[in-house]
């Protein structure tokens, strides 16, 4: 199998980048972003009639580019601005009944953006939201407990792939199998893994899925998707609409509104496609990888960092098992010990990671090398 990109092709200064979990970079990303804004600068500024052929050109592209990562049909992918603006707009677009007077079920340690998003969502929509907590002690949910919570009155599970807090790995598949025996919609929060681990959605059997173009998609912000199995999207009528949702957006006659038969309904005014544009180069490049050898890095890496730091005797919060975890290793600092001093030092060393309270997290991905965890496990205990 092969390794990851050669020493001698990788920046100094990236070598010890450990933040595939926030950002993401790959060799030569900023000319790569440089050039595709310049062309789009080219293009919108130009006193001719060729902008809006070149940006839904661009988009579209961006959006094949994610159909070919997720295995999805054409016609159920589009673009939004984040993960919590997908499930904002599907959430707003489910069939009443799917709602009402039923149960959403999600995890403890799920994305915190789309509990917030949920809770408020919960009174106007007529649903219970219900989390499924960690065990005491615990630094995930365990699929079976999840399992255990989801009744034939849970309406909608929103699952979480990869947690940002643990690195834990779902076993998507078996959860959604569960949903679709309680009649459930399952939908699935794939942000922090894709690009990484494979994720397919026919054969996981999820019913929408959204996702961002960060982290080991190595993109910008403001570039997330929604997809929406083509089942279901006959019975969503997005509230979010405008004149993109039609088959024809050019049609102005406001008695004659209709939605577009596919995902283009979930679209609605004019498509901010500046971050599907920006992002498509590190989606062409990536497209490009060999993935196997990708995932085999990440892993090799990951390995180091815990054999290392549970040497030095830091408690590890992801699961040791390669196959229950993302692409993190996440380590838990004692509350005595300020995180942002931490990262202070080991900033000063070139080693480039974050926290989240007194949870520190690592992610090693293209640029990162042997020498930047080398710098890593130097630095730790003096961190």
């Amino acid at each position: 199998m092969s390794e990851a990109p050669a020493p001698d092709t990788t920046p100094a200064d990236c070598t010890g980048y450990f933040l595939y979990h926030s950002i993401g970079q790959y060799p030569g990303k900023a000319a790569d972003l440089a050039g595709a804004t310049a062309e789009f600068a080219g293009v919108w500024g130009t006193c001719d009639d060729a902008q809006w052929g070149h940006l839904l050109g661009r988009r579209a592209a961006f959006i094949d580019r994610w159909r070919t990562l997720i295995g999805a049909r054409e016609g159920s992918v589009t673009t939004c601005e984040n993960v919590t603006a997908g499930v904002y707009s599907i959430m707003g677009a489910l069939p009443r009944e799917r709602l009402r007077g039923r149960r959403v079920l999600v995890a403890g340690d799920c994305f915190p953006s789309l509990h917030f998003l949920l809770t408020g969502l919960a009174p106007r929509l007529g649903f219970t939201l219900d989390t499924v907590p960690l065990r005491a002690g615990a630094d995930w949910v365990e699929d079976d407990d999840i399992i255990a919570q989801w009744g034939d009155d849970v309406g909608v599970a929103l699952l979480t792939w990869v947690s940002s807090t643990s690195s834990h790995r779902s076993d998507i598949a078996r959860l959604a199998a569960h949903g679709r025996e309680m009649g459930s919609l399952v939908g699935a929060d794939i942000t922090q893994a894709a690009g990484l681990l494979p994720f397919d959605v026919a054969g996981t059997g999820v019913d929408f899925t959204v996702s961002t173009s960060l982290k080991w998609m190595c993109g910008t912000p403001g570039a997330g998707i929604i997809h929406v199995d083509e089942a279901l999207i006959p019975q969503c009528h997005p509230e979010f609409r405008g004149w993109f949702s039609q088959d024809n957006p050019f049609s102005w006659d406001f008695d004659a509104f209709a939605f577009a038969p596919d995902i283009r309904r979930f679209d609605n005014g004019t498509p901010a496609a500046l971050a599907a544009i920006a992002s498509l180069p590190a989606m062409e490049w990536h497209a490009a990888q060999d993935h196997a050898a990708m995932r085999a890095h990440n892993r090799r890496l990951c390995a180091r960092i815990i054999e290392g730091a549970e040497a030095l005797g830091h408690h590890l919060v992801s699961p040791r098992d390669p196959d229950l975890r993302g692409g993190s290793v996440m380590l838990r600092l004692p509350d005595s010990l300020p995180a942002g001093e931490v990262l202070g030092r080991l900033r000063g060393a070139g080693v480039f990671a974050d926290a989240r309270d007194n949870l520190l997290r690592f992610s090693p991905g293209a640029v990162t090398t042997d020498a930047g965890v080398d710098r890593l496990l130097e630095a730790l205990p003096s961190a």
